[in-house]
């Protein structure tokens, strides 16, 4: 009895237990139209703060082209200034340079071909760059260390650029995204000779150093010496001027190999500029839409009001000329007419006028 008693308290006791407890509640899942209104309001706020954007992979137009910047350009120059570090401000090139030293941003090679390859068999030993090119460094403990005059800022006057022309059929907008940078030494000037030759470096992917140049303060304007402006601010805004020497396409051709005269040259770079162009302009059918657009009864009016002015009545002959001559000069007599009356002295006797009373 005893333990018949104890099983029966035991399970009272469970029963109870299980009855105090809440319900379990269901998983929450986000509807569809949830789900849709989060993608929308992620869009906006890319369109809200255009710096913060990333190219979607699934975009249903793009185009990519390569500029050569040169940093003697005012556009280019806060790219290029100032050449040697002055207290905390440094350009552009050395501070790329001390990022791709101390192995914070990754560099791969530059092939002979100019195309980018960001694979791992492509990435740049920074030692071999050092030697390749007569940079003076220093190794400690496996550690290499280049001192501020020893970086070749001052002969990094070009840069070579990769940037994708994309439309966002999400948004149904275009935009102009960097992702590719190369920077360029230009060496061999002397007395004797103005002609540079240039010694591409190395390419690095414009999102692995996208969140170090947004630390590096910039001068964007000879009239505002105050930096207000971060070179992830430049590139994203696009205030970068170069020409285009290369395009992707299926023979893989620069410029160069199909332009044989500098005129050639310009010509090419101006139609595909253009091409581009008029391809955002008439992606909607904007340039072939005809004006549609209904008149309202005032633009109307004013409409047959012109028409009879210029072509005479709307039913019969227009007036001739003899007679649009003496009419003008009629209407210039009353006119003459009405001044001179207008103009009579105050003593003249006034005009009176008789009104029949009503009866």
């Amino acid at each position: 009895m005893k333990r018949i008693l104890s099983l029966i308290t035991v399970t009272l006791l469970v029963a109870s237990v299980a009855t105090a407890q809440p319900q379990k509640r269901r998983p929450t899942t986000q509807s569809a139209t949830e789900k849709a209104a989060k993608a929308a309001a992620t869009d906006r706020a890319s369109l809200m703060f255009p710096t913060t954007m990333s190219m979607p992979e699934d975009v249903v137009w793009k185009r990519d082209i390569y500029r050569q910047l040169d940093l003697t350009k005012d556009k280019n120059a806060p790219m290029y200034y100032p050449v040697e570090p002055v207290g905390r401000q440094v350009n552009l090139f050395t501070y790329l340079f001390r990022l791709i030293l101390t192995g914070r941003v990754t560099a791969y090679t530059y092939k002979l071909d100019g195309n980018e390859s960001f694979e791992d068999k492509d990435k740049l030993a920074v030692k071999d760059m050092l030697e390749r090119y007569g940079i003076y460094y220093e190794e400690k403990d496996g550690k290499l260390t280049v001192a501020d005059s020893d970086v070749p800022s001052a002969e990094a006057t070009r840069y070579y650029i990769k940037e994708s022309i994309y439309m966002d059929q999400r948004t149904g907008t275009f935009s102009t995204k960097v992702t590719a940078l190369c920077p360029i030494l230009m060496r061999g000037a002397d007395e004797f000779t103005t002609d540079a030759t240039p010694y591409p470096l190395f390419w690095v992917k414009y999102d692995d150093v996208a969140s170090w140049f947004a630390k590096l303060p910039m001068m964007a304007s000879n009239l505002n010496n105050v930096t207000n402006m971060t070179a992830d601010d430049f590139f994203t805004m696009n205030r970068y001027e170069g020409k285009i020497y290369k395009t992707n396409n299926m023979q893989g051709k620069v410029l160069a190999n199909y332009c044989p005269t500098d005129s050639a040259m310009v010509a090419e770079q101006t139609r595909i500029e253009k091409e581009i162009s008029n391809f955002e302009k008439n992606v909607w059918g904007s340039g072939f839409m005809p004006d549609t657009t209904k008149k309202d009864s005032v633009d109307a009016e004013m409409d047959v009001k012109k028409e009879k002015t210029t072509r005479g009545p709307l039913f019969g002959r227009s007036k001739s000329k003899d007679t649009i001559s003496k009419n003008s000069s009629a209407n210039t007599n009353r006119a003459t007419a009405k001044e001179e009356k207008n103009d009579a002295p105050a003593s003249a006797s006034p005009r009176v006028s008789a009104r029949r009373q009503r009866r």
